[in-house]
């Protein structure tokens, strides 16, 4: 039987601080849960405290006959003196209790070897001092093992006695082996417990364990069984999940996992074996087999040191429902060859191996207590006898070392993995994955296996000789003699009735029945408040006697209670209930009882002190939190319960309530004025309940006024209006209002002024007559400003003036995006200034006016450009002049007009005339046009048709051609022709397909002046094709060594180097450039051999000197260049002149030379600009002016950047 003790409060006799040595004292709170501490003086002296508890004892459920202990330490100064009791006992048996002190870890023990059922209970261990004491209560159960004659008739006995709790006996739904009684071909509990709790896929291995061929049947009996255990389960837990069967660990244990949310955290959980009971713990580790460990939602029950006989159901349940069951096999299987350490270097494999007493299918392997499976980094091997198993780690690292480990069953074997580093490995480098394994047992193992698998036959074989002879001695063996059965006793024959002569007939027998006494009005549980009469009362069907009993004595009428029979009613009158009166009434008549549990208490109060200060109101802002506590004594059955004006706060989002034993705390978070209103903290017990009031004010700005905004007058000076106050003033009285004014049609509010709280009306005297005007009210208290209370119309000062129509419209042009309008201002605007004027639209076959601004929007011109129309449809039109009263009467309409475009030429917008591609690529060339109506568009090459295989994709507005893959041959000019009925328009492009240059020729190097070389090449193959290409020179000399460019865009084949010193050598390389890129170089001959150079020789002549002097000249002009935007430009020319002219660029005639978005250069004659992206206002006339004292040259060019 599983005995649990009751909790009860209260001192045991001979405990605790006497009342006469000890003034009632001061109640303090501990830093441990569940420690009351008591101070005897209001203030401690210096160095000096109270007991405390700093680790207290732990509630324990223990099998009867263990060893059960408390531990506890505590402190205080000075040394408090430490005892221990029980509340329904004593602890003086020195036999059964022992007390034991620690002075090394300052330990408290409490000892019980060989615990007994009746020493169930709560204890209790208090720790005194001179100022203070410390108490705390700690409940042992004692689980019973086996039957015991002597308590047969306890049960019964603990009915009387009232104490039902002990009666009950937990029981598993498996019974244990020697209780169970089953019929044949009846299926074990344990079939349907297992399925309930596997997995799918596990269902047909329990069914060929248990039998069960009937699949259909067992799936449906299983659905309607696992329908009511859900329904069960759902009294106590929110969820289930994540079930884990027991399986072993690495370290030698076993264990299973569940995932629980328990409605109620405090529900009993039990552990059952085979419909046995098992203890557990949650808290003395290694004390005990069983553990119980929580971690969140997650249980984790654990089993250590195995043993063979750990094999069974285990179940676990909570109250009692069955959450899950799991069977723990244990097959009979040893290690004949254990796991040997292995030595391996890196990169090498390692193998562990061993040899099983019996077939295993599969074991587990564990690395440093990691599970270990099949994979990338391990290979698990097992013979075919299922008798050899090994385990390969591959590609071994020194991270891989530690000790390895196989578990088959309860039995396990482990060795060291050693890695070494690789000493031929080279440093920095990772050496190659070996073939070598290393490692192994060192033994044939398969000879090992092979001697096993001969054993295991023979002893097979063994077996079936011993139960083949066990069979044929039992059908030798002679029947046993059953007696024989007893005669059957023959029922006497009824006898024929014998005739007799007539007579007078005898008097009637009348029978009177016998009346058994039966309790028609039992007794109850009562709660009888405390100096209060209490009256239990029980009703009989008949008169009869009877006697009380209280706690299995008997009662008689006396001091205090009085004890009445009146007929078949039995009463018992206690006058003025006390504390000794509380326990179990019990009322018996011959062989009938009935019993009742008396409980004496009063009804819960409050402090006056802080019922005073919990009455206050509490006043905050919103936004901020409101807290309410109310302190109160501790109490048994106490129920508290919050609520606001009069509807019950349950904890969870903005509303936190914190029950302690002592006192309730409400926290109401981010309060909004909605919050505001009368809280209440109720108490309730079994005897009364009693409540405190307090109020929460929210404070904030006040609500807006009421409206709507009346007008009480209007006239052409004076505006004044009314409105009414906010309903909800924000927790404080509104001081004044504010008002503001807007002008209608304008966008600025300002403030006119404000009024007191007292006054709810408002005169307007600064307005115009005529105009219109809003207003808007604010209310205004200590917190801050209200929402605006706003006129919903604009209000007029005086009466309204409109102005007269103006002219009808005139359309200006027409298009099938756009109608332009004009029309004249009204001749009679009737002494209002216009402002404005509305236009609305009619369409053609419609009777409605739409309009196209608003009234506070007005057109400030007299014309208009109208564009939401639609194209094709016919609209006439209407204007209406806008003065400050509003839009007056509408002119005559317009003449009607479609919204189409007008016939017009086609015209091509901002077109490119020339475009480069690479050769392979696609080309596309794309015109957009305007036209009305649509054009014909046709393509031409060269002024001839275009071939089959270019495409013409034509769309509204817009041509494109595209070439697929466009080749040198595809160079040409290509025409776009488009033609209407107006006229027609084309456009030349020129398209230049091209690819990087070829290389130049070979490169001739030749001196003609004293330092001057003149290069000359050979021109690339490409120059004919391309007429855009040019070349780059490139140069570098033995003093420098790096190449620098000395000459680009150049369109000839020759180049004169300048400022060649002798003595060093000159190195050349010519370069092709066109559209697409740079070619290779071409290699010049090395200059500096004295070979090459020119001999210069003076015979005494006088030569004649000769002027060289020449006006400036342009060789190579500007070109037009149409760049991307975004990309780089260069412009070149070719000056000459003598003396060497100045060189300056214009754009549109201003100068840019010392513009620094413009890098110009001038090596020799050859000019040229780079612009390194080019922008749209790069666009321009470039010109090219050079100037010496004999005259001037220019050349111009244009820029087009394409977008």
């Amino acid at each position: 039987m599983f005995r649990k003790s009751g909790v009860k409060d209260g001192t045991a006799t001979g405990q605790g601080p006497d009342d006469e040595n000890y003034p009632v004292g001061i109640k303090k709170k501990s830093r441990v849960p569940g420690v009351m501490i008591t101070q005897f003086i209001e203030s401690l002296p210096e160095g000096k405290s109270h007991p405390d508890f700093t680790r207290k004892p732990i509630a324990l459920t223990i099998q009867e006959g263990k060893f059960a202990f408390f531990k506890a330490i505590v402190t205080g100064d000075p040394q408090p003196t430490v005892t221990w009791s029980r509340n329904n006992g004593d602890v003086s048996d020195t036999s059964r209790y022992q007390t034991k002190y620690d002075p090394n870890s300052n330990e408290h023990t409490f000892e019980m070897p060989n615990v007994q059922p009746d020493q169930a209970d709560t204890y209790k261990c208090f720790a005194v001092n001179e100022f203070g004491q410390a108490v705390v209560t700690v409940v042992l159960n004692v689980i019973e093992v086996g039957y015991k004659k002597n308590k047969a008739k306890q049960p019964a006995a603990e009915a009387i006695d009232g104490n039902f709790k002990t009666v009950l006996k937990r029981k598993s739904k498996i019974r244990p082996k020697a209780e169970q009684e089953r019929k044949e071909g009846e299926i074990d509990p344990k079939f349907w417990e297992l399925l309930i709790s596997a997995d799918k896929k596990d269902y047909e291995s329990i069914c060929a364990e248990f039998g069960v061929t009937d699949f259909r049947w067992m799936l449906k009996k299983l659905n309607e069984m696992k329908k009511e255990r859900e329904e069960e389960q759902a009294q106590f837990v929110k969820s289930l999940s994540n079930l884990k069967p027991i399986q072993v660990n690495a370290d030698g244990t076993a264990s299973f996992e569940i995932d629980m949310d328990l409605l109620d955290p405090s529900s009993s959980i039990f552990l059952y074996k085979d419909g046995v009971m098992v203890p557990y713990t949650k808290e003395l580790g290694d004390k005990m087999k069983h553990g119980l460990k929580q971690v969140g939602r997650k249980y984790i029950f654990s089993m250590r040191d195995l043993m063979p006989d750990d094999a069974g159901l285990y179940q676990l349940d909570v109250e009692d429902v069955n959450m899950f069951s799991t069977e723990f096999k244990i097959p009979m299987v040893d290690f004949l060859v254990k796991l040997q350490e292995v030595k391996a270097t890196e990169r090498e494999d390692a193998v562990f191996e061993c040899v099983l007493s019996n077939p295993f299918s599969k074991i587990l392997w564990f690395g440093k207590n990691l599970p270990l499976e099949q994979g990338d980094k391990y290979d698990i091997e097992v013979s075919e006898d299922k008798l050899i198993h090994r385990l390969v780690v591959k590609d071994c690292m020194i991270v891989d070392k530690g000790i390895y480990s196989a578990c088959a069953g309860i039995k396990s074997c482990n060795a060291w993995l050693v890695v070494e580093a690789d000493k031929d490995a080279q440093k920095g480098k990772k050496t190659a994955r070996k073939t070598t394994r290393a490692g192994g047992s060192g033994v044939d193992l398969q000879k090992i296996a092979e001697e096993q698998q001969v054993k295991l036959v023979k002893d097979r074989e063994e077996r079936k000789e011993q139960i083949k002879a066990v069979k044929e001695a039992a059908a030798a063996a002679p029947p046993p003699e059953t007696p024989p059965a007893p005669a059957p006793t023959e029922a006497p024959a009824p006898k024929a009735p014998e005739s007799k002569p007539a007579s007078a007939p005898a008097p009637p027998v009348v029978e009177v029945p016998r009346i058994e006494p039966v309790i028609t009005g039992g007794l109850s549980d009562i709660y009888a408040l405390r100096g209060n009469p209490a009256e239990l009362s029980v009703t009989m069907n008949i008169d009869s006697d009877g006697g009380w009993f209280k706690d299995g004595e008997q009662l008689n009428s006396g001091a205090g209670v009085a004890i009445k029979k009146d007929g078949t009613s039995h009463k018992l009158n206690i006058r003025s209930c006390r504390d000794d009166d509380s326990g179990v009434y019990r009322f018996v008549s011959g062989d009938l009882s009935t019993q009742g549990k008396v409980t004496v208490g009063d009804v819960p109060e409050f402090d006056p002190d802080d019922l005073h200060k919990f009455s206050k109101p509490v006043i905050i802002r919103v936004g901020q939190n409101a807290a309410f506590k109310m302190p109160f004594p501790p109490q048994e059955s106490l129920v508290v319960s919050w609520f606001k004006d009069g509807t019950e706060l349950k904890d969870g989002g903005g509303i936190k309530i914190v029950r302690e034993p002592n006192h309730s705390r409400l926290l109401l978070k981010d309060c909004l004025r909605t919050d505001a209103g009368e809280i209440k903290i109720q108490l309730k017990n079994p005897f009364g309940a009693v409540e405190a009031t307090s109020r929460l004010i929210v404070l904030d700005r006040p609500g807006p006024p009421e409206g709507p905004v009346e007008t009480v007058e209007t006239t052409s000076s004076i505006i004044e209006i009314k409105w009414s106050p906010p309903k909800d003033d924000g927790g404080s009285a509104v001081t004044n209002y504010i008002i503001e004014r807007q002008q209608a049609g304008q966008s600025l509010w300002t403030k006119l002024g404000d009024v007191s709280a007292d006054k709810t009306s408002f005169r307007d005297r600064n307005v115009t007559h005529g105009k219109k005007y809003n207003y808007r009210i604010y209310a205004e208290n200590p917190e801050g400003l209200s929402d605006s209370l706003e006129t919903a119309d604009s209000i007029m000062a005086g009466i309204m003036i409109l102005s007269g129509p103006p002219g009808a419209p005139t359309v200006v042009s027409a298009s099938k995006t756009c109608i332009k309008l004009t029309w004249t201002p009204p001749e009679d605007d009737r002494g209002v200034p216009v402002i404005g004027y509305q236009l609305e639209k009619r369409k053609k076959d419609t009777n409605q006016w739409i309009a196209l601004n608003a009234v506070n929007e007005p057109i400030e011109d007299v014309s208009y450009a109208v564009k939401d129309v639609t194209e094709g449809a016919e609209y006439e039109f209407r204007v209406s002049a806008i003065n400050e009263s509003g839009a007056g009467d509408p002119s005559p309409p317009s003449a009607m007009v479609c919204a189409k475009n007008p016939n017009m030429r086609p015209c091509f917008k901002d077109p490119e005339d020339f475009i480069v591609v690479r050769a392979g690529n696609s080309a596309r060339i794309k015109i957009c046009y305007e036209a009305e109506p649509p054009p014909q568009i046709t393509w031409l090459k060269d002024d001839e048709p275009i071939s089959p295989w270019t495409h013409v994709i034509n769309t509204e507005g817009m041509s494109q051609l595209v070439i697929p893959s466009s080749k040198r041959s595809d160079s040409a000019i290509y025409t776009i022709i488009a033609k209407n009925s107006v006229g027609e328009a084309s456009f030349d492009i020129e398209v230049r397909v091209t690819d990087e240059p070829k290389t130049p020729g070979p490169v001739e190097l030749e001196q003609t002046v004293q330092g001057k070389v003149v290069v000359s090449w050979a021109p690339s193959p490409d120059q004919e094709l391309d007429d855009r290409l040019y070349y780059v020179v490139s140069q570098h000399d033995s003093n420098i060594r790096m190449w620098k460019t000395v000459a680009d865009r150049l369109f000839t084949n020759t180049y004169t180097a300048i400022n060649i010193n002798p003595g060093t050598e000159y190195h050349f390389r010519i370069y092709a450039k066109n559209d697409v890129g740079l070619s290779d170089p071409s290699q010049s001959p090395t200059w500096g051999v004295n070979s090459n150079r020119v001999q210069i020789t003076s015979n005494g002549v006088n030569s004649t000197e000769l002027s060289f002097e020449r006006p400036p000249s342009i060789l190579v002009p500007l070109k037009v260049h149409t760049p991307p935007k975004g990309y780089q430009l260069y412009m070149t020319c070719a000056v000459r002149g003598c003396p060497t002219p100045t060189v300056s660029w214009y754009l549109n005639d201003i100068c840019i030379n010392s513009d620094s978005n413009y890098y110009m250069t001038n090596s020799f004659g050859v000019c040229s600009m780079y612009i390194l992206r080019v922008r749209s206002k790069d666009s321009g006339d470039y010109k090219v002016v050079a100037v010496n004292p004999l005259g001037k040259a220019e050349c111009s060019t244009k820029l087009t950047v394409r977008d």
